[in-house]
């Protein structure tokens, strides 16, 4: 998986926002404002993506090439190298973070998201 293709995934997803809070070095992937992934632009052997912590733990011991959110929460971030796995797997993750994200938001906010608002 590329950069591009990367961010297409994540752009695909309802409401989604990318943002470069961080500077312009590093882009940001936002569901109705809570960030869900977050990559470098420059660098793009990493990203990192939220997950559940025991899916967290269960994949770190899986995947040696998943780790604990560089710079994050080590809980609740993960860090993937996305040249490393399969681009199926990584999507399996993008979308697990989304998701993940998406249901933390209240009820409302997940009701707009369905109807494509």
């Amino acid at each position: 998986m590329n950069i591009e293709q990367f961010r297409d995934y994540c752009l695909h997803f309802p409401a989604v926002t990318e943002e470069t809070p961080f500077g312009p070095d590093n882009l940001v992937y936002k569901v109705k404002g809570k960030m869900f992934a977050l990559c470098g632009i420059d660098d793009f052997s990493r990203v990192n993506l939220k997950c559940d912590p025991e899916k967290s733990i269960e994949l770190r011991e899986q995947h040696p090439e998943i780790t604990p959110g560089y710079h994050m929460n080590k809980t609740h971030w993960n860090s993937v190298l996305v040249g490393e796995l399969p681009d199926k797997l990584v999507k399996e993750l993008i979308r697990h973070s989304y998701e993940l994200v998406k249901s933390s938001l209240p009820k409302k906010i997940q009701a707009e998201i369905a109807l494509g608002n």
